[in-house]
């Protein structure tokens, strides 16, 4: 099943009326060379993967689309869906196939598949769920597209990275999962309405486990470049701690809420992986707090573990992690987090 956006041979018996339509110029150049083709595939087409696939239209962010799902009707169905608003879109062939191929040649792959739990189910089970779903997905997207960046959204998302870091064989650079961009969006939204400011003006992170044990780095926070708990000191404005526990609570127990309003998260994730998409394929170099393999950095060690910290993205994948003063109680916190992954991963014996 392999649907694009547009098609010229329209005519009698699948004439191509592109030719009667567009008369040529004279002495033309083939394109040049260094025009890229930009090629992102979502595999999995649920409430997630399709507020994904949305925000990366709306967004202009690639050529060519694919989709990717176990239900062929379902996927048929949202792909068609898409393909309707062609007059209202950026130009952008979109495709659709339960069959991996579809995917050939991807710059970008983002995983959003993952089985739901069952009544009773526990989470141990649940992953290892996961992982043979994983075993199916993974090594295709490496087979057709070998040079791509893997950006893995399905839960629990660190663990789940790792996995997909194992099974494709692709450097470290190359694979990094959602982790706590979306917790830092929140975290920052929270901040910024506690302060009457805007949240863009907030300078925040969420890091360690896209869980609850995540840590959020008070320290070195800043509004509007002004370092905040330091100027507080400095004016000798008491705060109570407690009162920062809270607000990092909230941003661990957002996303139930949103579950308990509306049965599933949606649109903040779409925009949050969008917005990793965008400084991939465009090489912005920015500063995502998202998960990496984390081992040697902040004295985290005990084994390769995937976690959620401040990395530069670009072209290549993870360029760089951005190297943040971490209290010491910081410190410890995020070391204890990296464990908790750990322990998780020594379950599943990998």
């Amino acid at each position: 099943m392999h649907h694009s956006a547009s098609a010229s041979s329209l005519g009698p018996g699948g004439l191509d009326l592109s030719q009667a339509f567009f008369k040529p110029i004279q002495n033309t150049a083939s394109p040049s060379s260094t025009k890229r083709h930009t090629k992102v595939s979502v595999i999995g087409v649920g409430n997630v993967g399709m507020a994904i696939a949305q925000t990366i239209l709306t967004q202009d962010l690639a050529d060519e689309l694919a989709l990717i799902d176990a239900k062929a009707d379902k996927l048929r169905g949202e792909m068609l869906d898409l393909q309707h608003a062609a007059a209202f879109l950026p130009r952008t062939k979109i495709v659709a196939s339960v069959d991996y191929a579809v995917t050939v040649g991807s710059d970008l792959c983002i995983v959003t598949a993952g089985a739901r739990q069952n009544p009773g189910e526990s989470r141990l089970n649940l992953l290892q769920r996961n992982v043979a779903l994983f075993s199916h997905i993974i090594p295709p997207l490496a087979k057709y597209s070998p040079d791509s960046i893997l950006l893995i959204v399905s839960n629990p998302v660190d663990v789940l990275t790792y996995v997909s870091w194992k099974m494709s064989g692709f450097p470290s650079n190359r694979v990094i999962g959602s982790g706590t961009n979306l917790d830092s969006s929140r975290f920052r939204f929270l901040i910024a309405d506690h302060l009457d400011v805007n949240a863009q003006d907030v300078q925040a992170y969420i890091v360690g486990e896209h869980g609850d044990s995540s840590v959020a780095l008070w320290s070195s926070i800043s509004i509007g470049g002004v370092p905040v708990l330091s100027f507080l000191e400095k004016q000798q404005i008491a705060y109570e701690k407690e009162t920062l526990e809270n607000i990092h609570k909230a941003v661990v127990e957002s996303a139930y809420e949103v579950i308990s309003l509306k049965g599933y998260t949606s649109w903040a994730i779409g925009y949050s992986v969008a917005n990793l998409a965008r400084s991939l394929l465009r090489d912005q170099r920015k500063i995502h707090p998202v998960s990496v393999l984390a081992k040697g950095f902040y004295g985290i060690d005990g084994g390769d573990v995937f976690l959620s910290l401040p990395t530069q993205l670009g072209r290549g994948g993870v360029l760089g992690v951005t190297n943040i003063h971490l209290t010491d109680e910081e410190m410890e916190r995020l070391r204890e987090s990296a464990k908790t992954i750990l322990e998780v991963q020594s379950q599943l014996g990998m």
